[in-house]
């Protein structure tokens, strides 16, 4: 069974956002239509609502608008490296803890934070979301 795709006013609805959050996202490349109607309407998977969900959640941590599109864009198969990498970061970061003064603690902990919920957030993001 095909699903059935969703004009621009009902995605905006069913994602709670506006025709123009909805304009500006595909423009940016956040999200694509699927096809165009014989009258040229747009037309988005139902999928995309949980998309422009993932694009709001990395907004609010303060992800650029810009980074998420080329981060999304990106077809990053072994995600074992950006692991690693985040993990030799983290390590960095707790020694930075480790021997910073107590003022210097107080931000870095905010760092630490702050990564922590940009992590959590990429963990939630299903697999077959990043690929277009």
């Amino acid at each position: 069974m095909t699903e059935v795709l969703l004009r621009i006013g009902e995605l905006a609805a069913r994602a709670g956002v506006s025709i123009r959050t909805i304009d500006y996202y595909t423009t940016l490349g956040l999200i694509d239509p699927a096809q165009r109607t014989a009258g040229g309407y747009r037309l988005y998977q139902p999928s995309d609502v949980d998309r422009i969900h993932l694009v709001q959640r990395l907004e609010v941590q303060g992800v650029p608008l810009e980074e998420i599109a080329t981060a999304l864009a990106t077809r990053q198969v072994d995600v074992s490296v950006i692991f690693d990498r985040i993990n030799e970061d983290l390590r960095t970061l707790q020694a930075a803890v480790d021997s910073a003064s107590p003022e210097a603690q107080g931000l870095l902990a905010a760092i630490a934070t702050r990564v922590h919920s940009l992590i959590t957030v990429a963990l939630q993001i299903p697999p077959d979301m990043l690929l277009p």
